[in-house]
């Protein structure tokens, strides 16, 4: 049976998350240990992310949220555990290379901590990317490039925000068609 690995964004875990909630509900699910808002190192995350990976017995499935989904792409162009996911899940991911809300890490503390440049190149396993008509981290054209880059299929949500519970988002129930979706798929 496959398991799913969450790996939540900067912000760690939220109780009313839709990835809080999915795990609770999955039977096969593993998490990312939260490493605390004011730890920025990516590779501290990369490193969480492998060690997590290296965890899993067996087949996994990765769902990764906003800035989740730039940790993946760091920990794909470094690790050799790839084959081990069957696909990722990557909703929402933010726009590391611009200017981000008041409240967000600037580009600075971005670069100083290993974010940048955020890894363009083709993921190693399927992928979908969640994309948003209004997301305030990733305007929808350059986050559809960096899915093309990916080499992501996109599915497109519409005006969902960040998909958080600040967008009104607790329970995504898509999430779970899109895990079996990645999940029926045979992986080379």
């Amino acid at each position: 049976m496959t398991t799913v690995l969450i790996v939540p964004g900067l912000r760690d875990h939220v109780p009313q998350h839709w990835q809080t909630l999915l795990a609770q509900r999955l039977p096969r699910v593993h998490t990312v240990p939260p490493m605390g808002r004011e730890d920025l190192n990516c590779q501290d995350r990369v490193n969480a992310i492998e060690a997590a990976v290296a965890a899993i017995d067996g087949p996994l499935i990765i769902v990764a949220h906003s800035g989740g989904c730039i940790m993946v792409a760091h920990w794909a162009k470094q690790t050799a555990l790839y084959g081990q996911v069957r696909g990722a899940l990557l909703a929402t991911p933010p726009d590391f290379e611009v200017p981000m809300p008041e409240g967000y890490p600037t580009l600075a503390a971005l670069d100083a901590n290993g974010w940048l440049p955020v890894p363009r190149q083709l993921l190693l396993f399927p992928s979908l990317v969640a994309t948003s008509d209004n997301d305030p981290l990733g305007e929808l054209a350059r986050i559809q490039t960096l899915a093309q880059d990916w080499g992501s299929e996109q599915v497109h949500l519409g005006a969902v925000g960040h998909l958080n519970p600040a967008s009104g988002f607790g329970e995504w129930p898509l999430a779970e068609g899109l895990i079996r979706k990645l999940d029926s798929r045979v992986t080379h």
